[in-house]
């Protein structure tokens, strides 16, 4: 049984690492603020869940398996809100393409004003 458990943390290990590297790659590539936003908390998080589950089934510890587990809910609980932030700030700055937007709530909200 341990053998498949490794099995399946070297594969979420190596997923995990796959999609981080994606999100670090797509911020270089992305043309614009948004998008290099989604790219820096979508895969990352994901990325970052699939290293800590592969590691929580490598070691096998409870303690570790906490500590991991303390990792994972504050890394989902900041990223949304920071790439909120961050995204709301940089559309108000202007730095957000226009052209590229299929919906434009955000301008709706700010002509309500």
């Amino acid at each position: 049984m341990t053998g498949v458990l490794d099995v399946v943390a070297g594969v979420c290990l190596i997923v995990g690492a796959l999609l981080s590297l994606s999100a670090g790659m797509a911020l270089m590539r992305f043309p614009d603020l948004l998008s290099r936003m989604h790219a820096a908390t979508k895969p990352q998080v994901l990325g970052l869940l699939l290293v800590l589950t592969g590691c929580a089934l490598r070691l096998r510890d409870a303690v570790d398996i906490t500590t991991l587990l303390l990792v994972a809910v504050f890394s989902m609980a900041t990223a949304p809100v920071a790439a909120h932030m961050i995204g709301r700030a940089g559309y108000r700055a202007g730095l957000a393409r226009k052209d590229l937007l299929v919906l434009d709530e955000l301008r709706e909200a700010d002509d309500r004003r």
